[in-house]
């Protein structure tokens, strides 16, 4: 198995309004619409969780995604270290704080991650997982499968959606840090005996991740 490497990508060092990272979101909304990220978070959600649990989405972004599970009557809150978009409802809340040092998981029943957790080494997703396994009932996770082949097809494809060069160099970046099978499950330590989860791979290069908890079942609609 490949192992992980995990890089700074370049995202990470612009303001959130600098233009290329403005262009990076416009790629990046190509992206998920490729590998099908967002319809697969409304359909999980839809079997996995109960009208009225309080969701929370980390690496929220543009809120893009957070937007689509609310108007489909989720309660979903973001956090990102980027403010909130301009638009963002005042009947959710936003944390605008670091997801390695956020202490307000205990509001939370279900989390959302999208192209998040790639960007974190082993030990912060064991410290992370912490935070999880005490607070959580249900982790939704959707991230790059990590193989060589789908950094040299996301290098072929790039140029032909117009990728600027933050999303095409962070693309390679995130694929090497991507997992395989269900590496996130047991890197963010969740224990066998009070989680069961179930990873897939799709032909479109995505590693997706449903953990949920034993001793917490799904609360009345």
């Amino acid at each position: 198995m490949t192992p992980r490497i995990v890089h700074a990508e370049l995202l990470d060092s612009l303001p959130h309004d600098h233009p290329d990272a403005r262009r990076n979101r416009r790629d990046l909304r190509v992206i998920n619409a490729l590998m099908g990220n967002h319809r697969w978070f409304s359909r999980t959600l839809a079997e996995y969780a109960a009208p009225g649990e309080a969701v929370l989405e980390v690496g929220s972004g543009t809120g893009e995604l957070a937007f689509r599970l609310r108007r489909r009557g989720w309660r979903v809150d973001g956090l990102d270290t980027w403010p909130a978009p301009a638009c963002w409802p005042s009947a959710a809340h936003w944390h605008r704080t670091d997801l390695r040092t956020f202490g307000g998981f205990g509001a939370y029943d279900i989390i959302c991650g999208n192209l998040i957790f790639h960007q974190f080494t082993t030990a912060e997703l064991a410290a992370i997982g912490e935070e999880f396994q005490a607070h959580a009932r249900l982790v939704l996770a959707c991230e790059p499968e990590r193989r060589q082949i789908l950094q040299r097809i996301y290098r072929l494809i790039a140029p032909l959606f117009g990728a600027n060069h933050v999303s095409r160099h962070d693309g390679r970046v995130s694929i090497a840090a991507g997992f395989q099978r269900d590496e996130l499950p047991s890197l963010l330590g969740l224990e066998p005996s009070r989680w069961s989860w179930h990873c897939t791979t799709t032909p479109f290069g995505a590693n997706r991740t449903i953990a949920w908890r034993h001793d917490r079942a799904r609360i009345s609609a």
